[in-house]
């Protein structure tokens, strides 16, 4: 079956069926673009920090303290 929607990037139509290995972009140029904004983090999924997160960020700088200490003369 074969469905016209809107490219997530530029808006123009384009086919959503097998036969288009872009989809649902209307080019492999949208595509990339999309990726790129994937990429640079232009896009961002939305998340609640965790405590995990806040464990993790302070074992790892209680790490990088103790290391900047045991270097230093």
């Amino acid at each position: 079956m074969k469905k016209n929607i809107e490219c997530p990037t530029c808006g123009e139509a384009s086919e959503y069926s097998p036969e288009n290995p872009n989809r649902p972009f209307c080019s492999e140029r949208c595509k990339l673009i999309d990726l790129g904004e994937w990429a640079s983090e232009s896009y961002q999924i939305p998340t609640q920090p965790s405590l995990g997160d806040y464990e993790d960020f302070s074992t790892g700088m209680e790490s990088a303290l103790n290391s900047s200490k045991s270097t230093v003369h």
